[in-house]
């Protein structure tokens, strides 16, 4: 008897980790997030970038938080106290160089397919196309997928590495 063969390319799909910023749904590569932790006080660096609100501990571990509202110009979400127990940092790992992300609210977990994405028009919500990887269509809107590794260029990676220090 023959062994069926799967085409892996047939169906490529890859789950996100969702989360609001504003009004918008965005989500990162699972592989991407180190993890989810609450709102923690942040200690603020002097003659850091605007959108770089400081820096906290994470069990010994120095860790940059960044401001994406203020970094692409984004509203804040109003919240309900429900909503402040779901917001937070995301902690991403950028090639090896950890950093946090402020959240609105996370969301989920959510599997898509290669096929359901579309390429990005050339201005979403304040966030340019050359930082979105693909927008997913939902019921309730769109998902914009983030490409983390383009949010900085070098330089600004850079910089916010020293912070560490």
């Amino acid at each position: 008897m023959a062994a069926t063969r799967i085409d892996v390319n047939k169906t490529e799909s890859r789950q996100l980790v969702t989360f609001q910023l504003g009004e918008e749904l965005y989500g990162v590569n699972i592989m991407d997030v180190k993890e989810i932790v609450r709102v923690q006080a942040i200690r603020t660096i002097p003659n850091a970038p605007t959108y770089v609100e400081g820096i906290f501990n994470l069990r010994s571990e120095i860790i940059p938080i960044i401001n994406l509202h203020k970094r692409f110009h984004l509203r804040k979400l109003v919240t309900s106290e429900e909503d402040e127990l779901l917001s937070g940092f995301v902690i991403l790992d950028i090639d090896g160089m950890k950093l946090g992300v402020i959240i609105d609210r996370i969301s989920r977990v959510v599997t898509i397919e290669k096929e359901d994405v579309q390429p990005p028009p050339q201005m979403f919500s304040g966030i340019g196309a050359e930082y979105i990887q693909g927008v997913v269509r939902q019921e309730d809107g769109y998902l914009i997928i983030l490409d983390i590794r383009d949010l900085f260029n070098p330089k600004e990676l850079q910089k916010i590495a020293e912070l560490r220090k």
